[in-house]
């Protein structure tokens, strides 16, 4: 058996067929119990780790016969002994791989689900809300740089529907004899039916200066119609589905109001730190969904938002990592 596993080390230690070096190779989905810190408290809750490290190409592959036992005792390692941020642990682990796994280059992606408090909007019900939050990290012997992230659900009413049914409205209300005047005074209080899309929000900023999750987690909220909420009495769903009727936005709208908060919220923000924004919405009449991103460093979007040009570079998050 042991002689078994030596050829096998000396098979992933040997040169490929095919001599091309490989961006990732490692393991994804792997489960763990984490402790993290939130607020000067802490919780343990369930999460899922990506580890990978670039491979070289006179290596034909990963030490399989050791790679997860390594991953293991890098995640246990810091598991076990404190409570970290979660962009703080995907570092530990990232750096922890690249010490022991002696890889040029290692990154890590942790999602864990964790409850946020809330109160509902008008009878002030405690209710509990799901996000997720995301820590990556990517680390070599020399640098490492981070990206903390959130995603967050919502609504979303689509202005291009309700746009055609206040059209349709008006010419009803001018047919059963009521003047321009009044027409647009009754459009104006009444919120205008349109079909709503549950929306799932996505922010990451990667950089060195303290971000809190929560209110990353604020912001993809606020870029969307509403919040939604688990509980809800009848007051409180009166509430939710007035005011994402008097707030109808498209995806793109999402994505672009989301980073504008950011930006306006972390003004110490490097021009060299990162930002992504995901939207995507689930179609409530229509079979497929809508999606829209944007990504690029800090001084690449406040070029755009100062200009009002677009800019003919969007740096990605992949290349951001890389340094």
């Amino acid at each position: 058996m042991s002689e078994s596993r030596h050829l096998l080390a000396d098979l992933q230690a040997s040169a490929p067929e095919v001599q091309l070096g490989l961006s990732r190779a490692g393991v994804q989905g792997v489960e763990k119990a984490i402790r993290l810190r939130w607020g000067g408290a802490e919780k343990l809750i369930s999460a899922e780790i990506d580890c990978t490290v670039d491979l070289d190409p006179q290596q034909k592959g990963v030490h399989m016969s050791r790679f997860p036992e390594l991953f293991e005792e890098a995640i246990d390692h810091v598991v076990l002994e404190e409570a970290f941020l979660v962009e703080e642990l995907a570092e530990h682990i990232a750096r922890h791989i690249v010490a022991r796994q002696a890889a040029g280059r290692a990154e890590v992606r942790i999602s864990a689900r964790y409850p946020l408090g809330r109160r509902t909007p008008v009878t002030g019900l405690a209710t509990q809300e799901m996000i997720a939050l995301i820590g990556i990290a990517a680390a070599s012997e020399s640098n490492v740089r981070r990206v903390v992230g959130v995603e967050a659900t919502g609504i979303n009413a689509c202005p291009c529907a309700q746009g055609l049914v206040r059209g349709r409205a008006s010419e009803r209300l001018l047919e059963a004899g009521f003047d321009d005047a009044d027409v647009e005074r009754i459009l104006e209080l009444v919120p205008l039916a349109t079909h709503n899309q549950r929306g799932r929000g996505t922010l990451y900023v990667g950089t060195e200066q303290p971000v809190n999750a929560e209110q990353l987690a604020a912001i993809v909220e606020g870029s969307m119609s509403s919040p939604v909420y688990e509980l809800l009495k009848r007051p409180d769903e009166l509430f939710v589905v007035e005011h994402a009727h008097l707030q109808p936005r498209f995806v793109e709208d999402s994505v672009r109001i989301s980073l504008r908060s950011v930006l306006e919220r972390y003004g110490e923000l490097d021009g060299g730190d990162f930002l992504l924004a995901r939207q995507l919405n689930f179609e409530t009449i229509h079979s497929h969904e809508v999606v829209a991103e944007r990504y690029g460093t800090v001084g690449e979007l406040r070029a755009e938002l100062r200009d009002g040009e677009a800019t003919a570079r969007h740096t990605e998050l992949r290349e951001w990592l890389a340094g």
